[in-house]
């Protein structure tokens, strides 16, 4: 279970309004309000808690570079900070580099090999976004539900991926061309 709590500002209450709209993450939600319930003097927290939540956030953008030492240093002055992780995955044939972008991240990823996945995105389609990853708190069961709504996984089983993550990518197919990556955090 997750719980958000959103701040209502007083002045909400004297819009003459019976409906407040905010956004909490990626959700919309439009809240029903009878402003004489609220003390004009206080402001209102409305915790909102969430049950069987799949999608918790958007995790990270994935960039596929040409030269990784040099786009970390572009990057490094774009958001004016140092990358707070680099990793190797031998498997996928890939160093990543991570930079924190608020509540999400930046994912550099640097070809270890001329045969790697991401060698071969960059001879076909040159640098750039790679994937959008989102965060779920169950891999396993967001898996068999993404195979029952007729997405198809590039992979049958979850993979270890970088920052503590096991990840599976949809099939860009069924997400309008773009390679979605679902991940969970594993504890260490």
């Amino acid at each position: 279970m997750r719980c958000f709590q959103i701040d209502v500002d007083d002045s909400l209450l004297f819009t003459g309004k019976t409906v407040i709209y905010f956004l909490c993450g990626q959700y919309l939600f439009s809240l029903k309000i009878n402003p004489s319930f609220f003390f004009v003097h206080t402001r209102a927290f409305i915790s909102f808690c969430f049950t069987n939540r799949s999608f918790m956030k958007t995790e990270h953008i994935g960039i596929a570079v040409s030269n990784l030492e040099e786009a970390v240093k572009h990057y490094e002055k774009l958001f004016n900070r140092p990358p707070y992780k680099r990793e190797v995955i031998e498997d996928q044939k890939v160093e990543t580099v991570f930079f924190k972008t608020g509540e999400s991240k930046v994912e550099l990823l640097g070809a270890t090999s001329d045969d790697s996945v991401i060698a071969k995105f960059i001879r076909k389609k040159g640098p750039g976004i790679h994937h959008i990853a989102f965060e779920v708190d169950d891999l396993e069961k967001e898996m068999k539900r993404m195979q029952s709504e007729g997405f198809r996984l590039l992979s049958n089983k979850p993979l270890k991926g970088a920052d503590n993550k096991i990840i599976v990518f949809l099939h860009p197919k069924d997400a309008e061309g773009v390679l979605v990556e679902l991940c969970q955090s594993i504890s260490d």
